[in-house]
């Protein structure tokens, strides 16, 4: 069993990679936040297999796709922007079910004429999308961007995919399953619960005069800090229960 890093001591990669899947494998047994879970996923996709950006899409009760999730601000709107263009490769992977990987967006003009100018705008150079798949059920995609040829690579996608099926694993839940249902209720919550964490944010990045980025990262870590739920948080600091002042003055590490 692979050591974990000593109080003080600076974690290895693999060290990292083990917390990643100890974190998705706990949403097995217990109970967790949809939205901080999938911006987790997001963040491993660049912090430890190396993407340059990375988000995701979820399905709604209608079978049409939100965005639930991205590693930064200008990845959160490329994905918005893909779902009003009614195109892109997140919406393919969604729709085949199929992996779908572009190594060079130049050559897509024709697949995805408006998608790919934006993306190539935004500096981006390739693709990979990995459906959230359980057997035949798909409740939505993972997108990585690179800025140069093969994001990721062989080895580092199947890592990527194996912590989108443990994500889609917790995500749905296994009696539904059994009975061929779909679980939409955590779904439907993690959709709805958008509207209060990007008003959260919002709030946050007016009053403290910071970049929507870092206005989440301080609703995120106050929020865990506090071992509360993004969405109750967000909720609160929405309706003005909890003063955007008390979450920007909670020490935040840079």
């Amino acid at each position: 069993m692979t050591d974990l890093p000593q109080v003080g001591s600076t974690p290895t990669h693999e060290q990292r990679m083990l917390r990643a899947f100890v974190e998705m494998a706990d949403t097995l047994v217990d109970d967790y936040d949809v939205v901080d879970l999938l911006h987790s996923l997001a963040g491993y996709c660049v912090t430890l297999l190396g993407a340059s950006a990375a988000g995701l899409l979820l399905a709604d009760q209608r079978g049409g796709l939100q965005v639930v999730a991205a590693s930064n601000e200008r990845t959160r709107l490329l994905e918005l922007f893909q779902i009003q263009a009614d195109q892109g490769p997140c919406l393919d992977a969604y729709h085949t079910g199929e992996h779908v990987y572009v190594r060079d967006l130049a050559e897509q003009s024709a697949r995805w004429p408006v998608f790919t100018a934006e993306a190539i705008a935004e500096g981006f150079r390739s693709v990979q999308a990995v459906p959230l798949r359980l057997r035949r059920q798909v409740i939505g995609a993972l997108n990585m961007f690179g800025r140069r040829d093969e994001p990721l690579g062989q080895e580092n996608l199947s890592v990527a995919r194996a912590l989108a099926d443990t994500a889609t694993i917790g995500i749905l839940q296994e009696r539904a399953i059994r009975r061929g249902e779909v679980v939409t209720e955590q779904l439907q919550h993690a959709l709805t619960s958008r509207v209060s964490i990007e008003q959260a944010k919002g709030v946050l990045a007016h009053a403290g005069g910071i970049p929507m980025d870092e206005a989440f990262e301080r609703l995120r870590h106050y929020t865990r800090s506090h071992n509360r739920q993004l969405s109750t948080t967000s909720e609160d600091i929405a309706r003005g229960v909890l003063p955007p002042r008390t979450v920007l003055a909670h020490p935040y590490p840079r």
